[in-house]
C-alpha cells in the first residue's frame, strides 16, 4: 500500500468509519501526522496514525492474514468491533 503513488509522503491510518453504541468499524485510509495523533510501531516496522481523540481507536489490533484471502482484519478486543 505505501509502494503506491497515491501514499507518497503519507503513513496509514486508522479510521473509524460507523459507530453502533458499544462497537465500531474501522477502515484504513492514508494521512500525514497531525497534532491529535499518536505514530504507533507495527511488530514490521510499518508506523501506523490513530487518533487520540477517538476512545474507539484505544487498544485497536490490526492484523493481516494471507489465508483465506488477503486481508487486513481490524479490531478492538476491549470494545466491540468489526
Amino acid at each position: 500500500m505505501l509502494s503506491e503513488k497515491e501514499a507518497e509522503g503519507q503513513m496509514i491510518r486508522i479510521i473509524v468509519t460507523e459507530k453502533h453504541g458499544d462497537h465500531a468499524h474501522y477502515a484504513l485510509t492514508f494521512g500525514t501526522p497531525t497534532e491529535h495523533d499518536e505514530i504507533v510501531k507495527t511488530d514490521k516496522d510499518i508506523d501506523i496514525l490513530l487518533d487520540k481523540r477517538e476512545d474507539f481507536l484505544d487498544g485497536v489490533w490490526i492484523q493481516f492474514f494471507y489465508v483465506p484471502q488477503e486481508e487486513f482484519v481490524i479490531t478492538n478486543p476491549s470494545k466491540g468491533s468489526h
